[in-house]
């Protein structure tokens, strides 16, 4: 198993309604990260930066590669978008952050 970490932005003024969105995540977008072998995933808030920090558990991180592929995953980028810093395609910007400690 993969420990995975990114940040992201949110817009300021959005964090009731992103966590909203996410407390009523679509079915099919849980079921695909599930099925691309995504374990524990969960954001948090820093109220202070309105940073996002993303942490899962993958199976392959070169399977999250193909998710940009699926229709739910980008209708969920396009839905996002508005409270969030995205990219063209609507994906969010999302930062990779290198792990440097880990107490198992």
């Amino acid at each position: 198993m993969y420990r995975i970490a990114f940040k992201m932005q949110l817009f300021p003024g959005y964090e009731e309604e992103y966590k909203r969105r996410h407390d009523e995540l679509w079915p099919e977008l849980a079921d695909l990260l599930k099925k691309t072998g995504i374990h524990e995933y969960s954001i948090f808030l820093d109220e202070s930066s309105h940073s996002l920090f993303g942490f899962m558990k993958a199976e392959d991180p070169a399977a999250l590669d193909d998710l940009p592929n699926h229709e739910v995953m980008q209708r969920w980028w396009k839905y996002m978008g508005d409270i969030m810093a995205s990219n063209p395609d609507n994906s969010p910007v999302s930062t990779p952050l290198k792990e440097v400690f880990y107490l198992p």
